[in-house]
């Protein structure tokens, strides 16, 4: 569940907002620099699990357009109180769940099987909407996180591509837990290769123009191996606070 926040925390919480959001724009505007492109070519995704709709809504008059739920029942409880904003989802996401983000989130990040790609087409065309999802990658092939092997990812984006309302955007990847935020970039530069790779190919109904990767310890590093998405939680609301 989301936090209840007095007034004084409110307060707090806006207040350190505020002056997150200057420095990671800041530092993103400097590491896209460095990467040989535009600030406009690298887009924010706020994270926002844990973080209450009031919160947010700040996020969103500070110029946040893009936010990213984790659970979708989390997602659903925040909808009506939500100023408009891109809706996304970003996390693990089970098949009995998908009905619930269908016609509500611009774009599914956490498509790593053709199971729950197929039910995101069943679904979206019976509701007469179309879903734009990413491909989620297992960049380092943990057996305890979700998303699809490397070696599979062309066929999976193949089989995709042919379902009906559904529209690969590009990919997702979460690198493994590092001991410096360095030390995640050769797994940031391999998803670049794939991103790369998938793009060439040139598929029908297969864009290949979002790169999301990088969380709050590591997305300069995600931008210097050229991300064009970061979803950022904590950096920008500070530590989840369960209650």
């Amino acid at each position: 569940m989301t936090e209840k926040l007095s007034n004084e925390e409110l307060s707090c919480r806006f207040q350190n907002l505020e002056e997150n959001l200057k420095v990671i724009r800041s530092r993103m505007e400097e590491a896209a620099a460095k990467s040989g492109r535009n600030p406009g070519d690298v887009t924010l995704l706020a994270a926002t699990k844990t973080v209450p709709a009031e919160v947010i809504n700040r996020g969103i008059e500070l110029g946040i357009a893009h936010i990213g739920e984790n659970r979708v029942q989390e997602l659903c409880g925040k909808l009506d109180a939500l100023l408009p904003c891109d809706r996304q989802f970003i996390g693990h996401l089970q098949k009995n769940k998908i009905k619930y983000l269908i016609g509500r989130v611009g774009m599914i990040q956490s498509v790593d099987s053709e199971k729950l790609a197929q039910e995101i087409s069943r679904l979206s065309v019976s509701n007469g909407t179309e879903t734009d999802v990413l491909i989620e990658v297992n960049i380092g092939g943990e057996e305890n996180k979700s998303g699809v092997a490397p070696e599979h990812l062309s066929e999976l984006a193949e089989k995709i591509s042919a379902l009906p309302a559904v529209h690969v955007r590009g990919l997702m990847a979460i690198p493994p837990v590092c001991e410096k935020p360095e030390d995640a970039m050769p797994y940031f530069s391999k998803m670049k290769e794939y991103f790369i790779d998938m793009k060439d190919k040139k598929m029908d109904n297969v864009s290949m123009d979002c790169l999301s990767m990088g969380m709050s310890a590591d997305y300069v590093q995600a931008i210097l191996c050229g991300a064009t998405m970061v979803r950022i939680g904590s950096a920008l609301f500070g530590p989840r606070i369960y209650r």
